[in-house]
C-alpha cells in the first residue's frame, strides 16, 4: 500500500509541472502572436476602433478596401517584384559567397585564415548606418548605379552572419571525410560540393532565412540609391505610401496596418514552412570508427 502511495506522488507531480509549463508556454504565445493579430484585424477594418472590442473581427466591419487601395496608389504587385528581384539576388550572392568563405576558413589551411576571420567578426559588430557615406559615393558617384537594381543588391551581397554560420558547421564536418574524397581523386570544389554542402542542408537554410529578414525590410539604402518609383522596393513604397497618401484615406490607420501585413507575410510564411528543417544533423555519421 506504501509503496502505491509513493509511486503516485512523482507522477502527479510531473503532471502538475507539465501542466505549469504548457500554460506558461500558452501565455508567452498569446502575448507574442497578439500583435500580428491585432495588425491583420485592423487591416481588415472598414473604420478604425480602438476603444476595446476593436480587437475583435465584426463581420459587417470587415472589408478588403485597405489592402486595394495601396495597390491603386503604390503598384503594390511592382514593388513585390522589385523586392523579390533585390532579395533573391541577395540570398543567391550570400549562399556563394557564404559557403565559399565558410569552407575556407574551416577546412583548408592558408596564411593569415585566423585575421581573416576576425576582420569578420570585427564587421558584424559594425553599424551599417556608419558606411552609408562611402557606400553611396562609391556607389552612386563612382559606379553609376543610382536607380539600379545592382546598387541595391551590392552593399548586401556578402553577410558576414551567413559566412560565420557556414563556418561553424563546416568545422563540425569530419576532416576524414574531406580526406577520403581527396583520396578518391576530387578536387576542392568536388569536396565543396558533393561532401560539405549535403551536410550542412541545415546552415544553409539558417542563413537564407536569416538574411532574407535584412534585404527585404531595408528600407534606409533604396530609399537613398532610388528615385524612380517603378524601381523602389516594396519597404520603401509602403513607407513613402504612408508619409503622404495614407493620411488621406478614409481609414489611415486600417492603411498603414494593411501594408505592414503585405510586409510582413512573406517572412512569416517562410519562418512557418521552413521551422521544421531549423534541426541539426549528425554530420559525424559518414564516419565509421
Amino acid at each position: 500500500m506504501s509503496t502505491s502511495t509513493t509511486s503516485r506522488a512523482p507522477m502527479r507531480g510531473s503532471t502538475g509541472g507539465r501542466a505549469t509549463r504548457l500554460v506558461l508556454l500558452a501565455i508567452g504565445a498569446v502575448v507574442f502572436l497578439f500583435p500580428f493579430y491585432y495588425m491583420i484585424v485592423g487591416a481588415l477594418q472598414r473604420k478604425h476602433d480602438t476603444s476595446l472590442s476593436g480587437i475583435i473581427p465584426w463581420p459587417h466591419n470587415l472589408t478588403l478596401g485597405n489592402f486595394s487601395q495601396i495597390d491603386g496608389r503604390i503598384h503594390l504587385w511592382r514593388s513585390l517584384l522589385n523586392s523579390g528581384i533585390v532579395t533573391g539576388s541577395v540570398l543567391l550572392l550570400t549562399l556563394v559567397f557564404g559557403v565559399l568563405v565558410g569552407y575556407a576558413l574551416a577546412q583548408l589551411e592558408f596564411r593569415g585564415r585566423g585575421t581573416v576571420f576576425a576582420l569578420v567578426l570585427l564587421a558584424q559588430v559594425i553599424p551599417f548606418q556608419l558606411l552609408l557615406v562611402p557606400l553611396y559615393v562609391l556607389i552612386v558617384r563612382d559606379y553609376g548605379l543610382a536607380d539600379n537594381y545592382l546598387g541595391m543588391i551590392l552593399p548586401f551581397a556578402i553577410n558576414s552572419t551567413a559566412v560565420f554560420v557556414f563556418r561553424q558547421y563546416f568545422l563540425q564536418v569530419p576532416k576524414d571525410l574531406f580526406d577520403a574524397a581527396r583520396i578518391d581523386g576530387a578536387g576542392e570544389v568536388a569536396v565543396l560540393w558533393r561532401v560539405a554542402v549535403p551536410l550542412v542542408r541545415p546552415a544553409i537554410l539558417t542563413a537564407l532565412l536569416l538574411t532574407f529578414i535584412g534585404p527585404w525590410n531595408e528600407f534606409l539604402w533604396p530609399f537613398l540609391v532610388t528615385k524612380d518609383q517603378d524601381l523602389q522596393p516594396l519597404a520603401v513604397s509602403l513607407a513613402n505610401y504612408i508619409s503622404s497618401v495614407a493620411a488621406s484615406a478614409a481609414n489611415p490607420y486600417g492603411a498603414i496596418l494593411a501594408g505592414a501585413c503585405v510586409l510582413a507575410a512573406p517572412a512569416v510564411v517562410l519562418f512557418v514552412a521552413f521551422q521544421r528543417h531549423f534541426t541539426s544533423t549528425d554530420i559525424g555519421s559518414g564516419v565509421k570508427g
